[in-house]
């Protein structure tokens, strides 16, 4: 192996002293939690005493011994509808936006700004908006005539309240749904003006097909996004009412920080880091069938 001049000896160092603040970082708060929340998951520990080695224990009580493990995890994969709906709103505000219109600049704004707004901000605006007395919504309502429901106080409306309210910040999806748009070739388009095609046709032969890397991310995004929401049913709902957005992340918070069971709350945290997986893992290998590029080839 040649031996570094040295000038490139002196670059390596540089080097290395530029990434040691996130490599330090990365093993303080990252590397070292993952390991210690192992380690966790398999003792009794309550952030005070000393740990307490039990085994499976953890994990037995949560398959077998804690019927609230599975209420939380119905109602987290409730929310996951959220998911495909935010996929076609943000879609169809992309195609909307993609136009050539005076204004657009500020309508992309407009429509994104939501989503710059804090989640604890954004929880506050929409207790009022669906406030069933006279929040915003059913006020609009009333105006055609039709009654609105409880929303968060009906456990039959609480998690549709919360998906609708997830609708809202759609901004991120959006701009991903642009970019893909201005990257597809007109002379597609041009080609099939030429071949008679409707706009139907056109987007769903050209439009669509193309766009599939793009749904693809945020699919795999939102999914786990959606698996674990908290913040909303925390500030908004406090799992309530009758438990109804009672959801897992609320579940492992409420055990580690409210019940102190910390090695319980680490056995919870990696079963919900196993069904993440799982689910990334089954749509990587879904998109094959759906996800096309435009050199050809799946994901």
């Amino acid at each position: 192996m040649a031996r570094l001049s040295p000038m490139k000896r002196a670059e390596q160092r540089a080097a290395y002293v530029f990434i040691l603040p996130w490599l330090i970082g990365f093993l303080c708060l990252t590397l070292g939690p993952i390991i210690a929340s192992i380690v966790l998951s398999f003792t009794d520990y309550d952030g005070l005493r000393a740990l307490r080695f039990i085994g499976l224990e953890n994990y037995k009580t949560m398959f077998f011994g804690d019927p609230t493990v599975w209420k939380s995890l119905g109602n987290t994969f409730y929310m996951v509808l959220g998911v495909p709906l935010s996929i076609i709103v943000s879609l169809l505000l992309a195609l909307a936006l993609n136009k050539d219109i005076r204004g657009v600049r500020f309508y992309r704004t407009f429509f994104y700004f939501p989503s710059i707004v804090p989640t604890v901000a954004n929880s506050i605006l929409w207790l009022w908006i669906l406030q069933p007395q006279f929040g915003l919504l059913n006020s609009a309502l009333s105006l055609i005539g039709i009654d609105g429901p409880m929303w968060l106080g009906d456990p039959a409306w609480s998690k549709p309240a919360l998906i609708l309210m997830s609708l809202w910040a759609t901004g991120p999806n959006m701009i991903i749904y642009l970019a893909g748009l201005k990257n597809i070739p007109n002379e597609f388009y041009d080609a099939a003006k030429v071949d008679g095609a409707s706009g139907w046709a056109m987007f769903r032969h050209i439009t669509l097909p193309l766009l599939t890397p793009s749904i693809f991310y945020t699919a795999v995004m939102g999914l786990i996004s959606t698996l674990q929401t908290f913040t909303q049913a925390f500030i908004m709902t406090g799992g309530g009412p009758v438990e109804s957005t009672y959801f897992y992340m609320l579940h492992l918070f409420n055990n580690a920080f409210a019940f102190f069971r910390m090695g319980y709350a680490s056995a919870l945290a990696w079963f919900l880091f196993i069904i993440i997986a799982a689910f990334t893992y089954l749509q990587f290998k879904s998109s094959k069938y759906w996800v096309h590029y435009e050199m050809g080839g799946g994901a």
